[in-house]
């Protein structure tokens, strides 16, 4: 059993020799260009499997992703965790959405590399992604690694997920007093507070969260508000 296998088996996924040889050459892929693009803090190989890869597909502790389930990944930044996810349920269809172009660019590259099927890489804003027909609740899921306030992401997020779908933030550290906080602005936007799963990364001291919010009605459509509005003056 290959390192990856025994540190997945944690979560009791059990991933394939062509799965693993997906993770591996992103590993590679992310390592070569983070050289002369700044990508990640973490290029060990045992820390990127466990604080990258695991931590990714981390959201299987709570949610299903099986079966041809649309999964928008907001902020993903060097594709986490759309890809991971992606690698774990090939039949899974994934949008990686960045306001970055060079990262859409090299997410891109991944993925022809990786012979991934059912998966898009955009650029964009989330406030003018969110208003956009072709993507506004149209997802089962919209998971976000990214670090901000969970009122701002809500506003980014929720407004892609459909009635009855999940928007799921991973965060670290003391989360409640932020979740509370946020519930104002979850619930204008047509979400409810569901569950926060708590864990401690395998093989490290790191405690992580994944905050998981209902969408139980349509999101008004005065939301996402404008580029900027949503990180300056969080909704209450």
């Amino acid at each position: 059993m290959k390192e990856i296998q025994r540190i997945f088996a944690e979560y009791g996924a059990v991933i394939s020799e062509k799965q693993v040889d997906q993770y591996e050459q992103y590993y590679e892929m992310l390592t070569e260009k983070n050289k002369v693009m700044n990508l990640t803090a973490i290029t060990d190989y045992e820390d990127v499997l466990i604080k990258h890869f695991l931590d990714s597909i981390s959201i299987i502790r709570c949610v299903d992703l099986t079966g041809q389930k649309k999964l928008i990944d907001v902020g993903t930044g060097a594709g986490f965790p759309g890809i991971p996810l992606k690698i774990l349920f090939p039949e899974l269809q994934v949008t990686l959405m960045d306001s970055l172009n060079k990262r859409i660019l090299f997410l891109e590259d991944v993925c022809r590399k990786l012979k991934l099927d059912g998966i898009q890489a955009v650029h964009a804003r989330a406030e003018d992604l969110g208003r956009d027909k072709s993507y506004r609740e149209q997802y089962d899921c919209c998971v976000s690694r990214a670090v901000a306030n969970l009122a701002t992401l809500a506003e980014y997020c929720i407004p892609f997920v459909k009635c009855a779908g999940l928007f799921v933030s991973y965060k670290s550290g003391k989360v409640e007093d932020e979740a509370t906080q946020a519930e104002g602005a979850v619930r204008i936007l047509g979400g409810k507070l569901l569950k926060t799963e708590k864990f401690v990364l395998p093989e490290t001291d790191i405690e992580r969260s994944l905050i998981c919010i209902e969408k139980v009605k349509a999101t008004s459509m005065k939301y996402p508000r404008k580029a900027g509005l949503p990180a300056r003056q969080p909704l209450l």
